[in-house]
């Protein structure tokens, strides 16, 4: 990781703080010092602030269940964050794994280990997200043959990667994807005709969701495992 953010993750500095201390030459890494914040170190390197040793907190793997009216950001926007009372420590480290927008409800992964959310936000990685969409008219007969084949959303090029479309009722589905383009399930089913009026994701990977509104909790170690291969 950037060594400005090992300091900040080894102590109660902010970035801005810890920059200084770095360009300051009051940070050494393996017996160096080392004045730009831009460096890359690892967890296995010495590094020291001041003659003392730095020991990173350890990475976080939070599952919560974002309310509707929030945004995925750290701080207030035009709509307030997710992370609003829920008093969970130094969020300004933390990131969202996968985006929802702010009308949008249901599973958000947060973590702080930038390795291991990549193979949860890369379309290679094949990693399945679930949403249960509320739809303004009755879903077409066609639309899940349409949506294996992929569709070409507007402003696109090339189609989407094949998705899996349940119907629950005429006006309800499930729809299983494995990409994370901008506003993804909303574009798709406007690309047939129909309009979301209701978007609830359910399940990451094989992570469900499994707290209430505005809730969180820690992964398990099998839970942080399976996105790991």
């Amino acid at each position: 990781m950037r060594l400005d953010k090992f300091v900040c993750k080894s102590t109660t500095l902010t970035r801005s703080d810890a920059i200084q201390y770095i360009q300051h030459g009051a940070v050494s890494v393996n017996g160096e010092i080392v004045k730009n914040e831009r460096s890359q170190v690892h967890e296995s390197n010495a590094v020291m602030l001041n003659g003392e040793t730095l020991s990173p907190r350890p990475f976080r793997y939070i599952l919560m269940h974002k309310p509707a009216g929030t945004i995925c950001s750290n701080v207030d926007e035009a709509y307030p964050s997710l992370f609003n009372d829920t008093h969970i420590e130094h969020t300004e480290e933390l990131h969202i794994a996968g985006r929802l927008d702010a009308d949008t409800t249901g599973l958000v992964l947060l973590t702080d280990d930038g390795h291991w959310s990549f193979n949860i936000t890369t379309p290679s990685k094949h990693c399945e997200k679930v949403y249960r969409v509320g739809l303004s008219r009755p879903i077409r007969d066609d639309a899940a043959e349409q949506f294996e084949r992929g569709v070409l959303l507007q402003g696109e090029n090339k189609p989407t990667l094949p998705a899996k479309l349940n119907i629950v009722s005429p006006k309800e589905v499930t729809l299983t994807i494995t990409e994370g383009k901008f506003h993804q399930v909303k574009r798709m089913f406007a690309a047939i005709g129909n309009r979301v009026v209701s978007l609830h994701r359910e399940r990451i990977g094989e992570v469900l969701l499994d707290v209430e509104e505005g809730k969180w909790r820690f992964l398990s170690e099998g839970e942080i495992a399976s996105f790991r291969h």
